[in-house]
């Protein structure tokens, strides 16, 4: 009486498991193919960066910190923090990191954004989708490898897929949010001086919602560059492997500094993306 009936249990695992297998037998190659032009991206972002000299990144990004957040000291901070990167010998491992950071969230925002109007438009896909966005948030990240490592082998592409599913969700959720909370007066006026649906759309609606899109945008920034120490355990190059090799090999001071680059690069995404939002609400009232 103590334990639980066996007869109740049920296979889950041996489920998803032979789904798995049905998918690999029969959509191999779609994958592949996937996989080819997810991988393509990825090396051209890796080698623009890796092309660009180091003191013309650091250039762009003080005058970006300038301009967008208007503080001439913000620019300089910046552009420190990013010679700090530079100075510990790990500037080649910050752009691949930056490159996979950036080309997973472009691919976020490819997905996300339209996810994200469907949405907004529909109560039913909403219902649908919101418990599928809980479920890729509360899982565990460590989980995402195995179907990853399962449909693309070792290497760069399963930790973008990896990262993917890690940090989609907020752009989804967000751009819902921006959408829907459009004033219903304003489409209605549009919808008065004869607008179409996709006029609405994207003239009012989304122009309207972009504040919201931008914080999405910031925060799937951040849970990308979050994934980059679990995605070197499957292949992904940068200063996540540099964190996990000092784990394994008990090197305090090599997994600090590698650590402090990504916090750098951390704190100069973020405060970049927040300006571009703050500029987008304060260009709106």
């Amino acid at each position: 009486m103590a334990e639980f009936p066996k007869f109740l249990s049920i296979p889950l695992a041996d489920w998803i498991d032979a789904c798995m297998d049905w998918i690999l037998i029969n959509f191999s190659g779609v994958f592949d193919a996937i996989g080819h032009g997810l991988l393509v991206m990825l090396l051209a972002v890796e080698r623009l960066f890796l092309w660009l000299p180091w003191w013309a990144i650091i250039l762009i990004v003080a005058i970006l910190g300038w301009r967008v957040m208007k503080q001439w000291w913000m620019g300089v901070v910046m552009g420190l923090l990013l010679m700090l990167v530079g100075s510990f010998g790990y500037w080649d491992l910050a752009m691949m990191t930056l490159a996979l950071t950036t080309a997973s969230v472009v691919v976020s925002l490819v997905i996300g954004i339209p996810i994200g109007i469907v949405m907004a438009k529909s109560d039913l896909a909403e219902s649908i989708i919101r418990p599928i966005l809980d479920a890729m948030q509360t899982m565990p990240s460590f989980v995402y490898l195995i179907p990853a490592l399962m449909l693309f082998g070792l290497g760069k592409v399963p930790a973008l897929f990896a990262t993917l599913i890690y940090a989609i969700p907020p752009v989804i959720r967000l751009t819902n949010v921006g959408i829907r909370q459009v004033s219903e007066s304003v489409v209605e006026a549009a919808r008065a001086f004869g607008a179409s649906f996709w006029q609405r759309l994207f003239d009012v609606e989304m122009p309207l919602a972009v504040p919201s899109i931008m914080v999405g945008i910031n925060q799937t920034t951040m849970m990308a560059l979050a994934m980059v120490v679990i995605a070197s355990m499957i292949g992904a190059r940068g200063l996540g492997l540099e964190v996990l090799l000092a784990i394994n090999r008990i090197e305090i001071g090599r997994g600090f500094e590698a650590g402090l680059c990504i916090v750098f690069l951390a704190i100069i995404i973020d405060r970049l993306t927040n300006a571009l939002a703050t500029r987008q609400e304060e260009s709106l009232n």
